[in-house]
C-alpha cells in the first residue's frame, strides 16, 4: 500500500539541501476535499493544520514544520482545520 511519509520538524539544512525554500508556496483555506496525487508531491507546512485521510489507515495530522511526500498515485481526503500555507515540490 501507499503511504504518506511524515517528518516532524526535520532541520533547517536538511530543508535547505532539498531545496524547499525555493519551492513555490500554495494557500489552502479551511476545507475538507478529495485529493488524488497524480505525481509524487513533497510540501512543507509554514502555516496552519490539517489531517489527511486515505482509505484504509489511519489519518494523518499534518502541522506547521512537517514536511509530507505524497506518493504518485495515492487518493486522500483532506480535511484543512486551519488555513494552511506550504511550500511543494511536484515530482
Amino acid at each position: 500500500m501507499r503511504r504518506i511519509s511524515l517528518h516532524h520538524d526535520p532541520n533547517r539544512e536538511y530543508l535547505a539541501d532539498l531545496g524547499v525554500y525555493n519551492w513555490p508556496i500554495e494557500t489552502v483555506e479551511i476545507s475538507e476535499f478529495p485529493m488524488h496525487y497524480e505525481e509524487k508531491e513533497t510540501c512543507f507546512l509554514i502555516e496552519g493544520e490539517a489531517i489527511v485521510s486515505v482509505e484504509n489507515d489511519d489519518p494523518v495530522q499534518i502541522g506547521v514544520g512537517d514536511l509530507v511526500t505524497f506518493p504518485k498515485g495515492i487518493s486522500v481526503t483532506w480535511k484543512v482545520v486551519k488555513d494552511v500555507r506550504k511550500h511543494y515540490n511536484i515530482g
